[in-house]
């Protein structure tokens, strides 16, 4: 973009936004470098509108000036999909002032907040209110909402009460043109025409921007109690949530599975936490236990179902938190993987989704190859269970240079990894997205109609390319 027309466009984001409110100068690397620091970009500008208006008055200016958009929210994707690329030719529009709660209707069971709430505000504000907003992650106390239904988050909870997109009925977006699209109903039932909702939700930022949404409440359940299994091997895992959905059906909010190295690697560099029954089993499993009646009925479910297991052999030892305290404190165990594998040094994240019935032999080929491939890599394995979402990360082997590690190693393991996870019927993206980081490998993983579908509807709702371009899918 020529200087002159640069100059330009700064000045009119400037009257659109507030002249503080457009960064150029100074350390923007919270903007322009990606959570897990493996991306660095340059913006040509960071501009921060304060409400719906000014996002799309910014990009009307954009757009007259044919300069691309990068939304962004928390920025703590773990896809490469919320920072500009190097060029310095694009605007990194931050959603983060816009974090206003609209409004809480108790009878119809909805909030409606802006698109850069932090989600654990979201929580707490339910909470305060009698409600329950059941979304819930590792990163809640940074990532925003419109993030979370930019990537559709998944999380702890998606067992029970699913995706971000199953938490959605309406939202208020932006799109390519600078239009505002008025769809925040909190409606359960609207038959009327394609569900746009569920197109932008997902969409990584390339077909809108969404700077608002009315989301389901919940009611507080009675009690809620966290139990600790050690279990033999995955395919007891298996069983034992089989046994889970039998003994407490819709109760069942939780099932989170943990590998011994997994866990090794918390109680290694996070020691105050006292992992619990890692050493004597290949993987534990956290599970949480919703009641509507009270926490005497729920313990009683817990206790019954754990007594089943033990005797039929799929648990090994288990304990039941007697305290929300403790509770908290296994939970942040289990939360505390992912910041214990970057205490080790860097590593080749996967986030897949594989039929629950098909994960023990997905696990047992695939790191019988890793083994015969990459000698010395260490299989980080953990993830919701429940749902099918693996987090089958590989982990440099010891007194190795990471960085050389995963230069030599990285294209190599993901196509072992993902030509596995097609095998077996999966995705090769559970619920951090696509980005920039999987965008090359799509075409390989995905049906070719499936994505000739989004190549034309990216080209149809942002003919000029201008939403997060090279994100999701390529054009052409």
């Amino acid at each position: 973009m020529p200087d002159t027309n640069a100059h330009d466009l700064i000045q009119i984001l400037r009257k659109c936004v507030g002249t503080t409110h457009v960064l150029r100068d100074g350390d923007l690397s919270a903007y322009e470098q990606d959570w897990r620091k493996r991306a660095h970009g340059k913006a040509l500008a960071v501009v921060r509108p304060a409400n719906t208006q000014e996002v799309a008055q910014v990009v009307q200016a954009c757009a007259t000036a044919g300069v691309s958009i990068v939304p962004q929210g928390g920025n703590t994707g773990l896809v490469v999909g919320g920072i500009p690329d190097h060029t310095g030719t694009q605007v990194l529009m931050s959603l983060q002032r816009l974090n206003t709660i609209r409004s809480l209707d108790a009878n119809n069971l909805t909030i409606t907040v802006e698109a850069g709430c932090i989600l654990q505000h979201v929580q707490q504000a339910a909470e305060q209110a009698g409600f329950l907003f059941p979304l819930s992650l590792g990163s809640e106390g940074s990532c925003t909402i419109g993030g979370n239904l930019a990537t559709n988050a998944g999380g702890t909870q998606v067992l029970r009460y699913g995706n971000a997109r199953d938490l959605c009925l309406g939202l208020e977006v932006v799109t390519a043109q600078g239009e505002v699209m008025h769809m925040l109903t909190g409606l359960r039932k609207d038959n009327t025409g394609y569900d746009l909702r569920h197109l932008l939700i997902g969409s990584e930022g390339t077909l809108g921007i969404i700077t608002a949404a009315t989301l389901k409440l919940y009611p507080m359940p009675a009690a809620s109690l966290t139990a600790w299994a050690a279990v033999p091997s995955l395919s007891s895992a298996v069983k034992l949530l089989g046994l889970a959905h039998q003994q407490l059906g819709a109760n069942l909010t939780g099932f989170e599975m943990m590998g011994q190295f997994a866990l090794s690697l918390v109680d290694k560099h996070y020691p105050q936490l006292r992992v619990p029954l890692w050493q004597g089993s290949p993987y534990c499993v956290l599970l949480e236990n919703s009641d509507t009646q009270s926490e005497t009925h729920a313990r009683e479910q817990f206790e019954h179902l754990l007594e089943l297991a033990l005797e039929d052999g799929c648990v090994c030892d288990a304990i039941v938190a007697e305290s929300l305290g403790q509770a908290r404190n296994l939970w942040h165990i289990r939360e505390s993987i992912t910041l214990a594998q970057a205490e080790e040094g860097l590593n080749i994240k996967h986030d897949i989704a594989i039929p629950i019935s098909s994960i023990p032999d997905f696990v047992e080929q695939t790191h019988a190859r890793l083994s015969q491939e990459v000698p010395g890599a260490r299989l980080v394995n953990f993830g919701h269970l429940g749902d099918g979402n693996l987090h089958f990360n590989v982990q440099a082997p010891e007194n190795c240079d990471t960085h050389v590690f995963l230069k030599d190693n990285e294209v190599r393991v993901n196509t072992l990894v993902y030509q596995s996870v097609k095998r077996f019927g999966g995705s090769i993206s559970a619920e951090h997205g696509i980005g920039e980081l999987k965008v090359n490998s799509l075409p390989t993983y995905k049906d070719p109609a499936a994505l000739a579908w989004m190549r034309q509807i990216k080209h149809a709702l942002d003919p000029q390319g201008l939403l997060n371009p090279r994100r999701v899918v390529r054009e052409g």
